[in-house]
């Protein structure tokens, strides 16, 4: 509700690609009630993609609506999150890569596939800059789901150059070009966040049910197909390349840590199904609740 009653313009940073921007100029000219309903509707599917995702290649005992419910949850600990971002439509880019990883498994001719996967992240880097530390995902996932192959490695790395293929042509024929374009900007920074008490709440209701999740799935590791834990390493790693992303090219909008939602979600899921105490996930969630709408109210009554 606050980003309906309160809404706000996208805005842009040293982070976003230039297909992001090119995508808000478009848009510039829509009503500014449009950009918060776009936001709800991709955090909305996105929500259904990853417990479609999740469900679909059994990564948990039993098919629940748990991984969409955290990722709603999740994307409301951080007023900014529930904005309209390029992170934010990345994510749906990233979901549709972890599908494909489980999807290439024992699949005797992924070619096709494997370029589809580096397409998909090629794109998400002319959306969003950072995105260009998950090439290290993908190779990893690439490595960890297939046995080598040379031509498959070729593909993956067509398919992440195919969109700066297109974007150096369309620079050449509108006498545009420089190098300097084609290449993403990539640098290291701290990131010098504003301190808040509901900035550590969210973390925490972030972290204990991540950790708890995590617990729970090295609980149940034994019971699982390999594939599985092939699955749940990828996630793993899925977290390691996102928590990355506050630290690329000077990094201080909170909007840009939603990319670390999916994974996160996931492991939240595992919190709320798996707890051998029930009342566990219920305080949970009901806590999470809780805070969300103080927060997110909170910041509405102040304008955030």
């Amino acid at each position: 509700m606050p980003i309906f009653l309160h809404p706000h313009l996208p805005t842009t940073n040293s982070t976003n690609g230039i297909l992001y921007d090119a995508i808000l100029k478009y848009l510039s000219a829509s009503s500014i009630v449009f950009f918060p309903l776009l936001a709800f509707l991709l955090i909305f599917i996105q929500s259904i993609l990853i417990t479609r995702v999740i469900n679909n290649h059994r990564l948990m005992a039993k098919p629940n609506w748990f991984p969409g419910m955290a990722y709603m949850l999740i994307t409301s600990l951080v007023p900014e999150w529930s904005l309209l971002s390029a992170p934010l439509i990345v994510n749906t880019i990233l979901l549709f890569i972890l599908s494909s990883f489980f999807k290439i498994y024992n699949k005797a001719d992924a070619k096709g596939a494997i370029f589809n996967i580096g397409l998909a992240l090629g794109l998400a880097v002319l959306l969003f800059s950072p995105a260009i530390t998950f090439l290290i995902w993908i190779m990893m996932g690439l490595m960890l789901m297939r046995p080598f192959k040379l031509n498959e490695w070729m593909l993956l790395i067509i398919g992440v150059t195919t969109p700066y293929y297109f974007y150096a042509v369309m620079l050449f024929l509108t006498d545009n070009w420089s190098w300097y374009l084609l290449i993403p900007h990539f640098s290291l920074h701290l990131p010098s966040i504003k301190q808040s008490v509901w900035l550590a709440g969210s973390a925490f209701l972030l972290l204990i049910p991540y950790l708890l999740g995590g617990y729970l799935i090295q609980d149940n590791l034994r019971k699982m197909l390999i594939q599985v834990r092939k699955g749940w390493s990828l996630i793993l790693i899925y977290t390691f390349g996102a928590i990355l992303i506050p630290f690329v090219n000077d990094n201080n909008h909170l909007e840009n840590w939603i990319i670390t939602a999916i994974p996160f979600a996931a492991f939240h899921a595992c919190t709320y199904l798996y707890s051998s105490r029930r009342m566990v996930p219920i305080i949970l969630f009901w806590l999470t609740v809780f805070f969300i709408l103080t927060y997110q109210y909170s910041g509405m009554v102040k304008g955030w």
